[in-house]
């Protein structure tokens, strides 16, 4: 080595980084034993900054640029150190190149199911896995607080601390959130940006800042999901349509056997029916407060025309179901739907009534006669 090349590498004077990796975050300058020259050319590309150090303490972070290192552009490196030959000696000092880049498709899962506790549903296990991206934002609080004085620091050394973290930060964060656990899968939208707001309180002590958080995917047992699917279902169960659906229900059975008491009901409707038609003749047949002279009619081969059939609206879990007939109310009354409390209407009442103040309906209930009305 001839005279010129032993001068050239007594001192440094080009410090850059030209980072050619994917997952490295902190790189160390490599010194050895040379010293640093006052005047050295610094570069710190576009995604980096540089950070100094002296004696184990941070001296100054030079941001992207390019500078000429004087007295003038090191401020605080001058007041940690009087230069044993004045300010234009070399020096020594640690260099860090930190990157500040987006660190993308970095994966998280859980290794075990969470456990959460649901108000309907109790204790639950969950799994949960997906994808997040995240940049160092204080370089100088990153190598104080994690990456310290490693020379090459990558991805891959703090991804196991961050995945802890987030497992952690996101468990608390689904268990305090207002996403109930059965719309999940439909919200996984809603849970990474709730995943992402409280992982990103944590990360600033560290000089991290999470920039994207993905729940990619939420399960759970098979049996915890049969158990949602029904709850679902019972949610939004229509009433009054379960009501007419059980009641048709009864009219096939009541189908199937014709001689049972559904036409022993129908029986009794029908003498209902035929007995108000008897009373209205009779009312019409009033004149004067003289009964009219009853007329006998010759016997007539053909029957009478069938009687017009009666329908009922009744209330049904505080709704309105209906109309119903008289095969239907049979049933209904013999399955406990329809009781004498239930309030009942049809056309031409002027209000709603219990079903055994009906004349029409009170005969479904037994032998017992309505209350008596109010005088």
């Amino acid at each position: 080595m001839g005279l010129f090349d032993k001068i050239r590498n007594e001192f440094i004077d080009i410090i850059e980084w030209q980072d050619n990796t994917t997952d490295t975050i902190v790189w160390h300058f490599p010194r050895y034993q040379n010293e640093i020259k006052m005047g050295a050319k610094l570069t710190v590309r576009e995604s980096q900054v540089a950070v100094f150090m002296n004696e184990g303490k941070i001296a100054d972070v030079y941001q992207p640029g390019m500078y000429t290192l004087e007295t003038q552009n090191m401020p605080i490196m001058s007041t940690l150190r009087g230069w044993k030959f004045g300010f234009n000696s070399p020096f020594k000092a640690d260099i860090y190149f930190v990157s500040t880049r987006q660190f993308l498709d970095q994966k998280w899962g859980t290794k075990n199911p969470i456990t959460l506790d649901d108000e309907r549903f109790g204790m639950i296990e969950l799994r949960a896995f997906g994808s997040f991206a995240f940049r160092v934002t204080d370089a100088g609080k990153f190598l104080k607080e994690v990456s310290g004085t490693e020379a090459n620091y990558t991805t891959e050394e703090i991804g196991g601390q961050l995945k802890s973290l987030i497992v952690t930060k996101f468990t608390n964060a689904v268990g305090s959130g207002n996403i109930p656990v059965e719309k999940f899968a439909a919200n996984l939208e809603d849970l990474s940006k709730l995943g992402q707001d409280k992982l990103n309180t944590d990360f600033a002590d560290y000089g991290l800042s999470i920039m994207r958080f993905l729940v990619e995917n939420v399960s759970m047992p098979e049996e915890l999901k049969k158990e949602i699917f029904e709850y679902s279902r019972l949610n939004k169960l229509d009433m009054n349509k379960l009501a007419q659906f059980k009641a048709a229900k009864s009219i096939e059975i009541a189908a199937e056997n014709q001689g049972g008491t559904a036409g022993m009901g129908m029986g009794m409707g029908m003498g209902l029916g035929m007995g108000n038609m008897m009373t209205n003749v009779m009312g019409a047949n009033m004149m004067g407060g003289q009964q009219a002279p009853v007329q006998q009619q010759a016997p007539m081969n053909t029957p009478p025309p069938m009687p017009q059939a009666i329908q009922f609206f009744v209330a049904v879990n505080g709704q309105q179901a209906g109309p119903f007939n008289e095969q239907q109310l049979v049933q209904m009354a013999q399955s406990g739907q329809l009781t004498r409390e239930t309030l009942a209407w049809k056309n031409g009442m002027a209000g709603w009534l219990a079903a055994g103040q009906v004349p029409e309906l009170s005969g479904l209930f037994g032998n017992v006669p309505p209350p008596m009305p109010p005088m």
